[in-house]
């Protein structure tokens, strides 16, 4: 079989057949043990034949088509929404997924560089190239569903986004693949540690760094503007007023005075920044909670100030859930047999959901927007059961025909989640309208299915089901057609 494997952030192989799989030679699972002179856990020196590990492409599918529930279903059900502040929901574990999945994939791509500096230069404008496209579709020019115009003002762009967030975790990973490891042959335990010791070490560095920061950092009072509508009957009009939010503090995790929210207002500009946090569903900010909702009587100024959850320091943290990725994908690619693979990630993927419980009774609660440590470690080593699980059904006891849908999806990660994840497709769509705007194909079918289901919540959950089955179709058309999107 085929040996690819698809990253949602592209590839360097420029073959015309999968312009955005990567080659790598993969274990038969069942190849012939190396030769006693010559002992190793090696793969890809125990079997140079190809194959394909399809549990990757369900791992990735599954994840885009997570996105695209909790992103259009959110709103309707709010319990799987993401978390307003502290604690995870199941849309929590969507985006650590994209990264653990990007860490795996990044170690088979880079398991051979015949060139360090070519691969470097590679790897360098893919990321530059994902950021680009996340300014574009993230940015604020893009207005999406229900809002039929575009045009950002550049003084309120937003800089920051999902894209730009794996742009960092894969360059970073990337980066460390290229030049972080030696070319020893892995022939042990002992051989695999001292092989890979110093990605780990940058792991760590990097941890450290962001602990540092995020306990270390003083936060001082700071301000922002916000739009007042003064408008009446008689003369309409907006006016600009400065809230001040009191801080004074170090160390503090919640949402106002936090050192995430610092750097990007130090570094950004709070122009920049994301004008809808997820904070603003917290109890003290929506009579709604945990929904969107109007303030509550005596809200809190900060209820109304901008925040990043991919902002920079959370990003550089996000980018450790790509080295606990490598990590997996070194396992795959030295263990010798399917037991060994998943021995080791199952007692990776344990480690780490215990170490983040451990984080958890310390004092450092998960917490997405903040990407605290805990909550890398929690959905690092969920993710690392899923993954587990998908490759023991999947790629041990052949069990793919219930997950081709996934598949179809996985292997054209990227342009579903541009077209739909991102409401490209819909919003073009809703272009096309009769007499009114709210005459679109997109709105009159939502409609009519909370219609049929007599619910708006379930009508919604049924029109965003059919969304995701359109699109792991359209995926599985293009995968036959032999059309992937590059970067």
């Amino acid at each position: 079989m085929d040996a690819t494997i698809v990253a949602i952030a592209g590839d360097g192989d420029d073959s015309a057949r999968r312009p955005l799989v990567d080659r790598t030679e993969e274990i038969h699972p069942y190849a012939e043990p190396p030769s006693p002179q010559h002992p190793t856990l090696d793969a890809a020196a125990a079997q140079p034949e190809q194959q394909r590990v399809a549990s990757l492409d369900v791992f990735r599918g599954f994840t885009v088509a997570m996105m695209i529930l909790v992103d259009d279903a959110g709103g309707a059900w709010p319990g799987i929404n993401h978390s307003p502040w502290f604690g995870v929901t199941v849309a929590d574990f969507v985006m650590p997924a994209f990264l653990f999945i990007i860490g795996v994939s990044a170690a088979l791509v880079f398991k051979k560089i015949p060139n360090k500096t070519a691969a470097t230069k590679k790897a360098a404008v893919r990321a530059i190239k994902l950021f680009i496209l996340g300014v574009i579709l993230q940015g604020g020019y893009i207005h999406g569903r229900h809002k039929l115009t575009y045009g950002v003002d550049l003084d309120q762009i937003r800089w920051l986004g999902v894209l730009q967030r794996i742009a960092i975790g894969y360059f970073l990973a990337a980066i460390s693949e290229i030049w972080l490891i030696n070319n020893n042959l892995v022939e042990s335990h002992v051989s695999f540690v001292k092989k890979y010791f110093m990605e780990w070490i940058m792991a760590m560095m990097i941890t450290v760094l962001y602990v540092a920061l995020v306990f270390g950092l003083y936060v001082s009072n700071w301000e922002f503007k916000v739009k007042v509508n003064n408008s009446t009957l008689s003369s309409p009009s907006d006016s600009v007023e400065m809230k001040t939010i009191h801080c004074g503090v170090r160390g503090s995790l919640g949402p106002p005075c936090n050192a995430v929210g610092l750097v990007d207002r130090v570094l950004l500009g709070a122009n920049h920044l994301y004008k809808n946090p997820v904070y603003k569903r917290t109890k003290e900010c929506s009579i709604n909670s945990p929904d969107y909702g109007p303030l509550p009587p005596n809200a809190p100024d900060w209820c109304l100030a901008p925040f990043d959850p991919e902002g920079l320091l959370s990003s550089l943290m996000a980018a450790v859930t790509c080295f606990v990725g490598l990590h997996f994908g070194h396992v795959l690619i030295h263990c010798k047999n399917h037991s060994q693979r998943m021995l080791f990630w199952l007692l990776a993927s344990t480690a780490l959901t215990i170490s983040a419980f451990l984080l958890q009774l310390l004092g450092m609660p998960f917490s997405k927007p903040l990407y605290t440590v805990s909550y890398m470690l929690l959905t690092a080593g969920v993710s690392g059961f899923l993954l587990l699980l998908l490759y023991y059904i999947v790629d041990v006891i052949h069990i793919k025909k219930p997950f081709i849908l996934f598949q179809w999806m996985g292997m054209n990660a990227l342009i579903v989640y541009i077209l739909a994840a991102c409401e490209l497709f819909p919003t073009l769509i809703q272009g096309f309208y009769w007499r009114s705007p709210e005459n679109n194909p997109v709105d009159i079918t939502e409609s009519l299915l909370q219609a049929i289901f007599r619910s708006k919540r379930w009508g919604t959950l049924a029109f965003v089901l059919l969304q995701i089955i359109f699109w792991c179709l359209a995926a599985g058309f293009l995968h036959i057609k032999g059309v992937y999107l590059k970067l």
